[in-house]
C-alpha cells in the first residue's frame, strides 16, 4: 500500500535541504595555519655567533637584529676608489669596504652625533683591539651623571662602548675624533643614534679590522652624496638612499 504523507511530514522533509544549507553555512573555518617564522641561513646564524676573543666573550647577536638591510653582505658597488679604501655612508647607514671588480662588502651601521658631523677624506694610521674609551667633553656636559664617572677613561672590554674593535681617522695628521667602532648595543644597528660615531655589531667590526689595510683611505660621504656607488656610473638614484624608517635613539 502507497504510504500516504501527513501535510505535517511535507513540511519537514521540506526544511531538510533548508536545514542542511544553514549548517553548512555556520560551520566554523578551520583557521589557516600560522605562517612559520623566517629561518635565519645558518651562514648567517654562524657569522653571528658568540666568540671567544682574547678572552674576552662576544655575545651572538639576537636574530631579531638581522635582517637583511644589516648583515654583513658582498654587494655591487662602482667607485673609482681603489680597492681596500673603506666608504661610509652615514645618512643611509651603511659601510662599504671597497673590492674589485665593482664589488665591496657592506656591512650596517649606526650612526651617532659626531658620525654625522665629518664629511671628507682621512685615513687611519692606527687602529686598537679592545680599545680603551674616554667620554667626550660634550657627553660630560651633556650627561654628567652617565659619563662623569668614567672621564679618566674606561679600559677595554665587552662593557666598553667602543667594543672589540676601533678605526682611528686622521685628517692632514691630525686626529678627527671621528670613530669606526663596534658596540654593545647591537639594537643600535641601522638607526641614527645620540652619541658616538659609526658603530658595527661587534663580530663585523672584528671582520672589517682583519681585512682592513694599514693606513687605509676612508671616505665619509655627504648628505648630498649619499648612496653614491650603488648603482652604475651614469644611472639616477631611483629612491631616495637614506634610512627613512628607523628613528633616531639615544
Amino acid at each position: 500500500m502507497t504510504e500516504i504523507l501527513r501535510p505535517r511530514r511535507l513540511a519537514s522533509l521540506a526544511l531538510l535541504p533548508l536545514l542542511a544549507a544553514c549548517a553548512a553555512a555556520s560551520a566554523p573555518k578551520l583557521a589557516a595555519p600560522p605562517e612559520a617564522e623566517p629561518v635565519l641561513p645558518a651562514e648567517v646564524r654562524a657569522m653571528y655567533a658568540a666568540v671567544e676573543n682574547d678572552g674576552e666573550v662576544v655575545p651572538a647577536v639576537p636574530e631579531q637584529y638581522l635582517d637583511e638591510r644589516n648583515r654583513r653582505q658582498e654587494v655591487d658597488y662602482w667607485t673609482d676608489e681603489a680597492p681596500g679604501t673603506i666608504v661610509v655612508d652615514p645618512h643611509a647607514r651603511f659601510l662599504y669596504l671597497v673590492m674589485e671588480g665593482d664589488r665591496a662588502m657592506r656591512y650596517g651601521v649606526a650612526v651617532g652625533d659626531q658620525g654625522r658631523g665629518f664629511s671628507g677624506e682621512g685615513n687611519i694610521p692606527f687602529t686598537r683591539e679592545w680599545p680603551r674609551w674616554t667620554p667626550t667633553p660634550n657627553m660630560l656636559r651633556r650627561d654628567p651623571d652617565l659619563y662623569g664617572p668614567h672621564a679618566g677613561g674606561m679600559e677595554g672590554g665587552i662593557d666598553n662602548p667602543l667594543g672589540a674593535r676601533a678605526l682611528y681617522l686622521f685628517k692632514d695628521g691630525r686626529d678627527t675624533l671621528y670613530r669606526i667602532h663596534g658596540t654593545n648595543d647591537p639594537w643600535s644597528i641601522g638607526k641614527a643614534t645620540s652619541a658616538g660615531c659609526i658603530r658595527l655589531f661587534n663580530q663585523d667590526i672584528i671582520d672589517l679590522h682583519e681585512r682592513a689595510r694599514a693606513g687605509a683611505k676612508v671616505v665619509v660621504l655627504s648628505e648630498a652624496d649619499s648612496g653614491k656607488g650603488t648603482v652604475p656610473p651614469g644611472t639616477p638614484l631611483s629612491t631616495p638612499q637614506q634610512t627613512t624608517n628607523q628613528g633616531e635613539t639615544t
